[in-house]
């Protein structure tokens, strides 16, 4: 399994996917272990009109865990056979290893300013959504 995660210089999950300067790819073992972790560099843009969820799909990513994500990304991520888990924040090593845990669930909330104002910059405090 290939999980992918939009970051931060300092590897912490980007509050906004369309503004993102790389994504991390992590290949999960059987043992559900990080066996390697490869970085590609944003295009920088819009999630729903850049190519990344085709890059990513031929990368063989299934799951996106992301922090803010408008609809339109969701769906074209979707249409790539790329499953979105929504409303993750913090380090992307840390989220991955509790994501393969099961302590992770999808937030169920889209980035609502972005369909509002797309285009324009906000700030949110996402946080993982996280099972007890």
């Amino acid at each position: 399994m290939k999980i992918a995660v939009p970051v931060t210089k300092s590897n912490q999950i980007d509050d906004h996917f369309g503004h993102c300067e790389f994504y991390n790819i992590y290949s999960i073992s059987d043992n559900k272990e990080i066996e390697a972790m490869q970085t590609i560099k944003s295009e920088q843009g819009c999630g729903c009109k850049s190519n990344i969820a085709s890059i990513l799909a031929q990368n063989g990513v299934s799951i996106m865990l992301a922090g803010g994500i408008g609809g339109g990304a969701i769906n074209v991520l979707n249409n790539a056979g790329i499953e979105v888990v929504r409303g993750c924040s913090g380090d992307a090593a840390d989220v991955i290893k509790q994501f393969i845990a099961g302590l992770i669930e999808d937030s169920g909330s889209s980035c609502q300013q972005h369909e509002k104002h797309h285009g324009q910059g906000h700030d949110h405090d996402h946080v993982c959504n996280h099972n007890n």
